[in-house]
C-alpha cells in the first residue's frame, strides 16, 4: 500500500512537472489567499535540538523565518537580537553571549552593555540591561574594545595570553573568561556594536567551524541592528530638524529681548529633546566694573573677585535661571538673581562650562567626585539628578552668553553623541540668534541717541520767545501765547507785499536783511490767505519761519537768501503767474512752504561730491542725496508741535501736504528735470489746444499726475529763477554760484585728490560767461519758454532770461576776441615770453568781468570769497564786498 502511494505521488509530480500550465491553473483555483496566510501565521513547533548536527535545514529556515517576522513587527530590536544570541550560544556551545552597543560621550567612544550573559534558554527580561546598571568602558579597554577599535573579528583561545584582555567586567560579574570570540557590527566604516561569545563548553577554545557559524549569525544580527540603527538615525535627524525649525520660528518671533527669545525657543522644542528637565543660566555680559565699584576693593574694604571667569575675562555671574520641568505636570520657573547654592548651580558644572566652553556629558552624576551634584530630591516634586549634559551658548563674537543644562534622558540611558549634536545645534542657533536682539538693541540705542541729538539740535535751531516777539510785538506786557489769534495777526510786524515787491518776478532780496526776509516769508502766507483758512497760529508760523532760516547754513550761495527766493518765486508763479487756478489753497500752502525749505541744511556741495566722499548722507540715501536730506529735515520740523504750521489739518490733509513736500523738494534735483521735460511739454501743447479757459483748468486740476508734473517744473523754475532777475542782480548771484562751485572744486582737488570739472575749477574762472551761456541754452531756456507758452503772465521771466543771455554772450565775445588777439600776437612774437603775455591778458579779461559784476551795488553780496588772479607773474586776490548793513539799504 505504501509503495502504491509512493508511486502515485511520483506520477502526480511527474505529471505536474510536464504540464506546468495545468499546475498553475489548478493551484490558482484550489489554493486561496486565506490558506497561504494561515500557513504563514501558524507557529511551527520545533523540537529543541541538542547539537548542531541535529538541526535540519528546515529547522534553520523556520528560525530565520521567525526572525524576519520579528524584524518586521513592532518588537524592539533587542528582542530579535536576543533570539540570535540564544541561537549562537546553542550552536557553538558557548557558555554565554553578550551584545555591546557603541556610542560616544564628550567626544570619547565607549561601549555599553545592552544584552548581557545570554544563554541558549535565558529569558529576555533578565538579559536586557537596565541603563542604571549598565557596564560602560572605553574602546581602548579589553578585547571587546579592541574589536570595536580595530573593526575586525577576534577568536581568542586563551584570553590570559592576549595583551588586550582586561578583567574589568569579570571582576564586576565574578566570572572567569577563558576563551572568547567577538565580531563588530558595522555601519559602513563605523562600528555600532560588538557581539561576544565566551567559554566553549566541552572544549578549551572555539574551533574554526564555530567561528564560521558565529560569523554567519552575526550577519543576521547586523541586519537587525542596522535596521534599528537606521530608524534611530532617522528619528534623530527628524528631531534635529524639528528643533532647528521650531527654534528658528520662535527666535524670529521675538527680537526685542534675549530672555524671551530663549524662552520661546526652548519651550517650543521641549518635545524633541527627550529629557526630563533642563535649565538655562544667563550670564551677565558686563566686562568692566563701574569705577565707583572698584573703590571698595582698592581701599581693602572688599575682597577682589577670585572666582572663575569666562574666556573673554568676564566674572561668571548668572543673573537669571530659567528652569523647565517636563515630567508629569509641566512647569516653568524663572529665578532672577539665583543664589550660589541653587540646585542648578551648586554642583559647579555650569560655572565650569562657562569658564572653559566645554560640552560636559556625565552619567551617574550623583556619584561624580569632581562636581557636587545634589544626591537627594532637588525640590518638592521629588525629582533627582541622574545624567547631565551641559553646553555653553556662544554668540557670533565667540562670547559665552549662557549655559544650557539637560538632565535625565527619558529612556533612562545616559546622553550620547547624538544628544550632544542635537542640543549643540540648538545652543549654537540660540547663540547666533542673540545677534538679532543685539542688533535690535543697537537700533534702539541709535534711535534714542538720534532723538536726543535731534532734541539738542531743535533747541539750538528753534526760534526763542525773544525771536518771536521781535515780529509779534507784545500787547500790554502780555506774551504771544496769551493773545487772541486775530489780534496776533494785527500785531504782526511784517511788511506789506507791495512795499517789498513780493508779487514781482524781478524781486531782489539784496536790499533786505535776513531778518526782514523772515517777515516777508510770513507775509507770503498771509497773501495766500492760508493762515486764517487753516487756522495757523501766528506764533507757530513765526517760530517755523525763524527755524527754517536757522536751518540754512552760512555758505556762499545755498543759504537762507536762496531758500527765500525760491519760496517767493513759487508764491509769485501762483499769484502773479496765475497758476494758482490749478491748485487748491492747501496745495498752494504746501508748495510755498516746500519752496522755503527746499535747500535747508545744504552743505555747499552737490550730490556727486556727497557720493564720491562717501558721506553719511550718501550712505543713507541712494539717489537725490541732498534733496532727500532737505525733505527729511523739513518733515522733522513738522513732527514738532511747536513748529508744525500744519497742525490743525485733518489727517488726510496732512498726508497730502507731506506728499506734496516730497514732490516739490525731490523735483529740485536737476537729474530728474531732464526726465520730466517731455511730459511737461506735452501737457503745455494739450492746454494750448483747448479753447475754453474752464476746460483748461479742469484738464489740469482734475488730474493729479498733470498737477504734480507742472508743480515739479514750477520748482525747477523757482530754483533757477536767479537767471531771470535783472542783470545787476543776476550777475552777482552767478558769481556767488561760481564761487561755491569753486569751493567744491578745491575740496575735490585737496580731499578727494581728483581734478574737478571746468565748471568747478577756479583756474577756469575766465570761462564763466561762456559756461553761463551754455547753462542757459541747455538747461534754463526750455522751462521758461514753456511756462511762457502756458501762461503769458510768466513771460517776464523768459524775457529776463534772454536779456541776461545777451549780457553773458557779450562778455563771452569780448573774452574770445581777446583770446584770439593773444593767439595772433603769439604767432608774431619771436622768442618772447608769449605764455607770460597770454596769462597777463587773460587775467585782465577776468578782472574786467569781475569789476563789471561787482560794480553796481556790490555791497549786496552776502559772503566774502577770494578769486585768484595772476598778473605779471605775481599772484594777487580780488576780494568781494562784505554783506550790507541796515543803513546801506537806504
Amino acid at each position: 500500500m505504501g509503495f502504491d502511494n509512493m508511486a502515485n505521488k511520483d506520477t502526480v509530480e511527474q505529471f505536474l512537472d510536464n504540464n506546468p500550465q495545468f499546475a498553475k491553473e489548478y493551484y490558482d483555483k484550489k489554493v486561496k489567499a486565506e490558506v497561504i496566510t494561515a500557513a504563514f501565521n501558524n507557529q511551527v513547533k520545533v523540537k529543541e535540538p541538542t547539537s548542531y548536527k541535529d538541526v535540519s535545514a528546515l529547522q534553520e529556515a523556520e528560525f530565520i523565518f521567525e526572525l524576519v517576522k520579528e524584524m518586521q513587527g513592532t518588537e524592539p530590536m533587542e528582542k530579535a537580537l536576543h533570539k540570535i544570541l540564544q541561537r549562537i550560544a546553542l550552536l557553538i556551545q558557548a557558555d554565554r553571549c553578550s551584545y555591546f552597543g557603541c556610542r560616544a560621550r564628550n567626544g570619547v567612544p565607549e561601549l555599553s552593555t545592552i544584552l548581557f550573559d545570554v544563554t541558549h534558554n535565558s529569558p529576555f527580561n533578565i538579559n536586557l540591561v537596565n541603563p542604571n546598571v549598565e557596564i560602560v568602558f572605553p574602546t581602548d579597554m579589553g578585547i571587546v574594545g579592541w574589536t570595536a577599535h580595530s573593526k575586525k573579528a577576534q577568536n581568542i583561545p586563551d584570553v590570559k595570553k592576549d595583551k588586550h584582555f582586561s578583567d574589568f567586567v569579570d571582576k564586576q560579574c565574578k566570572y572567569t573568561t577563558k576563551c572568547m570570540i567577538t565580531a563588530p557590527i558595522m555601519n559602513e566604516k563605523e562600528p555600532i556594536g560588538v557581539i561576544m561569545a565566551l567559554n566553549k563548553q566541552g572544549a578549551n577554545e572555539f574551533s574554526k567551524s564555530d567561528q564560521e557559524l558565529f560569523n554567519k549569525y552575526v550577519n543576521f544580527a547586523s541586519v537587525v541592528v542596522l535596521l534599528a540603527h537606521t530608524a534611530s538615525m532617522w528619528d534623530i535627524e527628524s528631531r534635529r530638524s524639528q528643533v532647528l525649525l521650531w527654534s528658528a520660528s520662535k527666535v524670529f518671533e521675538e527680537l526685542t529681548d534675549i530672555e524671551r527669545q530663549f524662552h520661546k525657543a526652548l519651550y517650543t522644542v521641549r518635545t524633541y529633546i527627550k529629557c526630563e528637565r533642563y535649565s538655562v543660566g544667563l550670564l551677565d555680559m558686563t566686562k568692566e566694573k563701574e569705577f565707583f565699584d572698584e573703590w571698595a576693593i582698592k581701599l581693602g574694604e572688599q575682597e577682589p573677585y577670585k572666582g572663575p571667569k569666562t574666556p573673554d575675562g568676564r566674572e561668571i555671574n548668572f543673573y537669571k535661571i530659567i528652569d523647565y520641568l517636563l515630567e508629569d505636570k509641566e512647569e516653568i520657573k524663572v529665578i532672577p538673581g539665583p543664589p550660589a547654592d541653587h540646585w542648578a548651580l551648586v554642583s559647579g558644572l555650569p560655572a565650569y562650562v562657562a569658564e572653559n566652553g566645554f560640552i560636559c556629558n556625565m552619567m551617574n552624576a550623583a556619584a561624580d567626585e569632581y562636581f557636587a551634584f545634589q544626591k537627594e530630591a532637588v525640590d518638592e516634586t521629588g525629582w533627582t539628578i541622574k545624567n547631565v549634559l551641559s553646553l555653553p551658548i556662544v554668540n557670533k563674537k565667540e562670547e559665552i552668553v549662557g549655559v544650557a543644562t539637560f538632565f535625565n534622558r527619558k529612556d533612562g540611558k545616559p546622553f550620547d553623541e547624538n544628544d550632544e549634536q542635537i542640543t549643540e545645534a540648538l545652543t549654537q542657533f540660540l547663540g547666533w540668534s542673540t545677534l538679532n536682539s543685539d542688533t535690535y538693541d543697537k537700533l534702539n540705542r541709535t534711535e534714542w541717541r538720534k532723538d536726543i541729538a535731534q532734541g539738542m539740535l531743535m533747541y539750538q535751531s528753534t526760534a526763542t520767545p525773544n525771536d518771536v516777539q521781535t515780529i509779534l510785538v507784545n500787547k500790554f506786557g502780555s506774551g504771544p501765547e496769551d493773545c487772541d489769534q486775530k489780534e496776533m495777526y494785527k500785531l504782526a510786524n511784517i511788511p506789506e507785499a507791495k512795499t517789498v515787491e513780493l508779487h514781482e518776478f524781478h524781486f531782489s532780496d539784496f536790499p533786505l536783511s535776513e531778518f526782514e526776509l523772515i517777515k516777508c516769508g510770513i507775509r507770503c502766507f498771509f497773501e495766500l490767505g492760508v493762515v486764517e483758512k487753516f487756522k495757523v497760529p501766528a506764533e507757530i508760523l513765526t517760530r517755523w519761519m525763524y527755524t527754517v532760516r536757522k536751518g540754512y547754513r552760512d555758505i556762499t550761495y545755498h543759504n537762507w537768501r536762496h531758500g527765500f527766493n525760491v519760496g517767493q518765486t513759487m508764491f509769485t508763479l501762483l499769484l502773479t503767474g496765475k497758476l494758482k487756478k490749478y491748485y487748491s489753497d492747501l496745495e498752494a500752502f504746501a508748495m510755498v512752504a516746500a519752496g522755503f525749505c527746499h535747500d535747508i541744511d545744504h552743505r555747499g556741495t552737490n550730490n556727486l561730491y556727497q557720493t564720491k566722499s562717501l558721506s553719511p548722507l550718501a550712505k543713507l540715501h541712494s539717489s537725490s542725496v541732498m534733496e532727500r536730506h532737505h525733505l527729511e529735515y523739513s518733515k522733522t520740523l513738522m513732527e514738532d508741535e511747536n513748529l508744525n504750521i500744519f497742525q490743525n489739518l485733518q489727517k488726510r490733509q496732512f498726508e497730502t501736504v507731506q506728499h506734496l513736500f516730497e514732490v516739490c523738494i525731490i523735483a529740485t534735483d536737476l537729474a530728474l528735470y531732464f526726465k520730466k521735460r517731455t511730459m511737461f511739454q506735452k501737457i503745455v501743447e494739450s492746454i494750448e489746444g483747448i479753447p475754453e479757459e474752464k476746460e483748461k483748468v479742469n484738464y489740469v486740476s482734475n488730474n493729479a499726475t498733470r498737477k504734480e508734473i507742472i508743480m515739479a517744473m514750477m520748482m525747477t523754475a523757482c530754483d533757477l529763477s536767479a537767471i531771470t532777475k535783472p542783470w545787476e542782480v543776476q550777475s552777482k548771484v552767478a558769481l556767488m554760484v561760481a564761487a561755491e562751485f569753486w569751493e567744491q572744486g578745491d575740496l575735490e582737488r585737496t580731499v578727494l585728490d581728483q581734478q574737478p570739472i571746468p565748471m568747478m575749477d577756479r583756474n577756469h574762472a575766465d570761462e564763466l560767461p561762456k559756461m553761463q551761456c551754455g547753462f542757459i541754452d541747455f538747461v534754463c531756456s526750455f522751462v521758461y519758454k514753456e511756462f511762457s507758452r502756458l501762461h503769458t503772465e510768466i513771460t517776464p521771466m523768459f524775457n529776463g532770461l534772454n536779456i541776461n543771455r545777451g549780457e553773458w554772450r557779450a562778455l563771452a565775445d569780448v573774452h574770445e576776441a581777446k583770446m584770439k588777439a593773444i593767439e595772433d600776437e603769439k604767432k608774431k612774437l619771436q622768442g618772447g615770453d608769449a605764455q607770460g603775455e597770454r596769462r597777463c591778458l587773460k587775467s585782465h579779461s577776468l578782472l574786467l568781468i569781475l569789476i563789471f559784476a561787482l560794480s553796481p551795488g556790490s555791497h549786496c553780496l552776502p559772503h566774502l570769497f577770494l578769486l585768484p588772479v595772476k598778473m605779471a607773474g605775481r599772484q594777487r586776490r580780488v576780494l568781494s564786498a562784505r554783506p550790507p548793513g541796515p543803513s546801506e539799504h537806504l
